[in-house]
């Protein structure tokens, strides 16, 4: 049984299940979970129990609708997707940590502007998405990430401002980034790095 007032999250959006034991073991370690709408179905046809269920309701089964109607909570908000709707759900509870699984991996629309809006929720949050071949996290501020020597780095800029990195074999030094691909493909040079940055970014570790 959930607490209470937990304290942080998993939602698990609509995208392809994640298969990596990463993410598996964030939603088997969960104080409280939250499915976007049709995510439920398959969700609960692998024997998992939600706490809530958000957004336009569209996508559920009907046997799902009416078995789990109790914790199903609608939004007809279209100005919104039912991942921004499960982010302010949890939000509205009290809760400030917020892991992201199943954001990626079917349509590639979706996955970009799944991607992008971990921007817009880091001002609510503590957010980030964890995929099946790694871990995004927003930032708009000097951080470093605990890393090892070899991993995987990519960055994806929101916006204009300048980025520094520190431990990176490819540095830069107060460079803009003015396109996705720009920040891609690096690599941590030991057991930390540091981005430094005054605007809104991304950055993607690979997992080992």
């Amino acid at each position: 049984m959930s607490p209470t007032h937990p304290i942080s999250a998993v939602i698990i959006a609509n995208g392809r299940f994640p298969q990596h034991p990463y993410p598996l073991s964030c939603i088997a370690k969960a104080d409280y979970i939250v499915c976007s709408d049709g995510a439920a179905n398959d969700f609960i046809a692998g024997g998992g129990m939600p706490d809530a269920i958000v957004g336009d309701c569209d996508s559920i089964s009907e046997v799902n609708r009416t078995l789990f109607a109790g914790i199903i909570h609608p939004d007809p908000d279209q100005e919104t997707n039912d991942l921004t709707k499960s982010v302010l759900f949890c939000v509205r509870k009290g809760i400030r940590e917020i892991t992201i699984v199943g954001g990626t991996g079917k349509r590639e629309d979706h996955t970009l502007g799944n991607i992008s809006l971990l921007a817009e929720y880091m001002d609510r949050a503590k957010v980030r998405m964890v995929t099946n071949y790694g871990i995004f996290t927003p930032i708009r501020t000097a951080t470093r990430f605990d890393s090892f020597r070899g991993q995987q780095v990519s960055l994806f800029a929101i916006g204009p401002e300048a980025v520094t990195t520190l431990n990176l074999r490819y540095p830069l030094v107060k460079k803009t980034l003015t396109n996705w691909w720009q920040g891609t493909l690096n690599e941590c040079l030991g057991d930390t790095f540091t981005v430094e940055t005054s605007g809104r970014m991304i950055v993607f570790q690979v997992y080992g």
